[in-house]
């Protein structure tokens, strides 16, 4: 615990320029499709694919496919496994070395609730981090934290055809003795708005910023990130469903 105090606590002294580190503002965009394909009444499948752009959409920065199965135990409470296949790409000012493979399974809970109009979810995520060095793999713990605040704006409730207000923020901290004492990975801060056509079927765009301090600790990126999403989910437990 001492250790993640005194992590944050760096983290906070980076954010507001108390060290001298080199903090590189870049302009990446964002494209990701996602979906929760109902099987049942407990089962649906996850899929998401984000198509990740450095320069606007000039190069490449990574490639994300998402595979998950969800359990629904209560109505506000839902259970995840999955695997991501992530490809990152050198790009902008701070580039890696080369292209890296990772292989990333996870385990996920989503919880749900709302306060009058008001929105709220709460989704954590443990991730175990296979990435590809050579012809071995690192292996690394990260843990997520997401908090998700969704607000309609022309109806009391998110149902049919409803324009809407999205913020999150989420924060990553690498767990595991592997790591040293670099806790902190990375956040994501995000403010957009959204319309939802139907249930099945809605758009959204905002801006997004991605603060991630490099493992050696004097190097920052600081991604500003237009993310546009599209979100379809079939029903197969309907055979009417198209």
């Amino acid at each position: 615990m001492k250790k993640i105090m005194l992590s944050c606590c760096f983290f906070l002294f980076q954010f507001f320029g108390f060290t001298q580190v080199q903090k590189d503002n870049q302009f990446n965009s964002w494209f990701t499709y996602s979906g929760n394909h109902k099987m049942n009444e407990k089962y649906s499948i996850h899929t998401l694919y984000s198509f990740r752009r450095n320069d606007f959409v000039k190069n490449w920065q990574q490639s994300l496919l998402r595979l998950g199965i969800n359990r629904e135990i209560k109505e506000n409470l839902i259970v995840t496994l999955g695997y991501d296949w992530v490809e990152t790409f050198p790009y902008g000012e701070q580039p890696i070395a080369k292209q890296e493979t990772e292989h990333r399974p996870f385990e996920q809970i989503i919880l749900k609730n709302a306060v009058g109009r008001f929105k709220i979810t709460h989704r954590y995520r443990l991730e175990q981090r296979f990435i590809e060095n050579n012809s071995t793999y690192l292996f690394r713990n990260r843990l997520r934290y997401r908090f998700i605040l969704t607000v309609p704006l022309n109806h009391k409730k998110m149902g049919g055809k409803t324009f809407y207000f999205a913020a999150f923020d989420e924060l990553f901290i690498s767990v595991g003795k592997s790591i040293g004492s670099h806790y902190f990975n990375q956040n994501w801060a995000y403010l957009g708005i959204g319309y939802q056509f139907n249930e099945k079927t809605k758009m959204s765009i905002g801006y997004m910023n991605q603060y991630l301090p490099k493992n050696d600790d004097i190097r920052i990126e600081n991604n500003h990130t237009l993310n546009i999403g599209f979100s379809h989910s079939f029903d197969f437990s309907n055979k009417n469903d198209k």
